[in-house]
């Protein structure tokens, strides 16, 4: 009877083994499955949430765009930032770009113009009174202005772009949008035309950083309609070339051209073709040349 009662014992502890291992067994598999069921779900309303903190933040930025560049933001001039301290160097992305015309031929480069002693800021685009002139990227409209029929850039646009950037598009013959206003890449902004200083209907183009016009060449090909590369680096302007001389040269008593090609570590043909001379051009002492 002992023998039978301990037979009956082991198997009903057997018995409750296998059903508490089974109940536990079940247990992980549903609540395995639950968060199976479950981690869709969550990955979905992270998603949600990251596009709508993105969404967000583009918003943001949109409305202040580059606000931690700039130290202000106003409509008062072109360069409203004074003696603003330059960074050594800046990176901009220009992948979000529009061409701001589809005219290819530039009638004047950036840089210093000996026939008129004066720097010209910009690149000018031959378009037409009526042809369509584009934001060339995203960002807010920071001055539309009329400086008159024969001043300066007469009816022009400013934008800031959420990139850095700032553009001016200048000698417009309509304005086509307002200050404050946000723009895509892309969008018209005006048509093109001949107010202000202007000696035949074209669109004066500047980028500027902080104030700094750039050389809207060493970042737009007008002639491929497409930027030359995905980024431009800003660095702060150096004094001298690569190769020691001058960016600037002030002609003297004396001087040729083979001479100050020489001194300057440049060809008389580069010389020639950054300034928009001849070998044969005759130089005046005082005159100053762009050797880079």
């Amino acid at each position: 009877m002992g023998d039978f009662w301990n037979i009956m014992m082991t198997n009903w502890i057997k018995y409750l083994s296998l059903s508490l291992i089974s109940l536990f067994v079940c247990a992980e598999i549903s609540a395995q499955d639950l968060l199976a069921r479950q981690a869709p779900i969550d990955v979905k309303l992270k998603a949600v949430d990251s596009l709508a903190l993105t969404k967000y933040i583009r918003a943001e930025q949109s409305l202040f765009p580059a606000d931690d560049i700039y130290p202000n933001w106003t409509n008062a001039s072109v360069n409203s930032y004074g003696n603003v301290v330059m960074p050594d160097s800046c990176v901009f992305d220009l992948t979000d770009f529009a061409m701001p015309t589809t005219n290819t031929r530039i009638t004047d480069v950036f840089g210093y113009r000996p026939r008129r002693r004066r720097v010209h800021n910009g690149l000018d685009v031959k378009v037409y009174i009526g042809d369509t002139i584009r934001s060339a990227f995203s960002g807010k409209v920071r001055i539309v202005k009329d400086q008159g029929r024969r001043r300066g850039y007469g009816k022009y646009i400013v934008i800031r772009h959420d990139n850095g950037l700032e553009t001016v598009y200048g000698h417009l013959s309509k304005q086509l949008v307002k200050e404050e206003q946000l723009v895509k890449a892309g969008e018209p902004i005006g048509l093109g035309g001949n107010t202000g200083r202007s000696t035949g209907s074209h669109l004066h183009f500047e980028t500027r950083f902080l104030g700094v016009a750039l050389d809207p060449a060493k970042m737009f090909d007008f002639e491929k309609q497409d930027i030359l590369a995905d980024t431009y680096t800003y660095r702060k302007k150096q004094t001298k070339t690569p190769s020691g001389g001058d960016i600037y040269y002030k002609v003297r008593k004396g001087d040729t051209l083979s001479k100050i090609a020489a001194r300057q570590g440049v060809s008389v043909s580069q010389l020639c073709k950054l300034n928009g001379i001849t070998t044969r051009s005759i130089l005046r002492v005082g005159q100053v040349l762009r050797c880079i």
